[in-house]
């Protein structure tokens, strides 16, 4: 087993193999990269998200109708959408993420840029004030802030549950990190030193193989052991080892 001293050099090239252009096309990222506006950037990228679980093209053909009931305008339908204009979505479903789902995760970011002013905002504050879990926690609250069913809660991990929040992580690091590579957005003034790394299955079996991870459930005490290596390896930008990890894992690196 190589040392994390020895592992460094083989994913700092795996990062730049992984963390570029190409990587945009065919990936969930690339519905956010539709749009220039921050807000948008981030209303697609969190709806993106929240159905990013299955295969991939069903996931941007999925992501992309949600764009198109918006009329690629998420904002201004965030801001100005009546219950009337979202009964669209009630036909909408992804998996166990149906239009139900949809409509009131529509209607919680509503709530959130009229209280907030965006998510971005949101989450700055919080994380100037608490841990980056709590910060999360309370930014689920948030989201969660209208009574639901516990079937739609269940659609957003807590890690204060000792959830593994992967979509969650990844919608976090689109927003937080930036490099002059282009793939992440850096939208949110939030340092990027603070994200924990997005655990799936893929990026699970190549971190415990590389000695990284050693906690066989993927969850939130997994997130933790493997993002703590990670920042021995890069304490300023630790998460940018997602793309090593997840792109070995779906190139099927034994």
């Amino acid at each position: 087993m190589k040392t994390l001293y020895e592992l460094k050099p083989f994913l700092d090239q795996k990062v730049k193999e992984f963390n570029a252009i190409d990587f945009i096309e065919n990936d969930p990222i690339s519905i956010p990269h539709l749009f220039s506006k921050p807000e948008d950037i981030e209303i697609s990228g969190f709806l993106t998200a929240m159905i990013s679980w299955g295969q991939r093209p069903v996931i941007l053909k999925n992501a992309a109708k949600l764009m198109n009931a918006m009329e690629y305008a998420p904002h201004e339908f965030i801001l100005h959408a009546k219950p009337t204009d979202m009964k669209i979505f009630r036909s909408f479903v992804h998996r166990t993420f149906n239009g139900d789902d949809a409509v009131y995760f529509l209607k919680s970011l509503q709530n959130i840029y009229r209280q907030h002013g965006s998510m971005g905002e949101l989450m700055k504050e919080l994380s100037q004030k608490k841990s980056f879990p709590e910060a999360i926690h309370h930014f689920r609250k948030e989201v969660f802030k209208q009574k639901t069913e516990p079937r739609i809660m269940k659609h957003i991990g807590d890690p204060l549950k000792n959830s593994a929040c992967k979509r969650l992580m990844m919608f976090m690091r689109w927003m937080i990190r930036s490099d002059a590579q282009g793939v992440d957005f850096g939208i949110w003034k939030i340092s990027p030193s603070l994200l924990y790394c997005p655990l799936d299955v893929h990026s699970g079996r190549v971190a415990r193989q590389l000695g990284l991870l050693h906690r066989r459930q993927d969850d939130w005490k997994a997130v933790e052991e493997l993002t703590s290596n990670l920042r021995l390896l890069d304490a300023g930008d630790p998460v940018k080892y997602d793309f090593a990890l997840f792109g070995l894992g779906v190139s099927g690196w034994e």
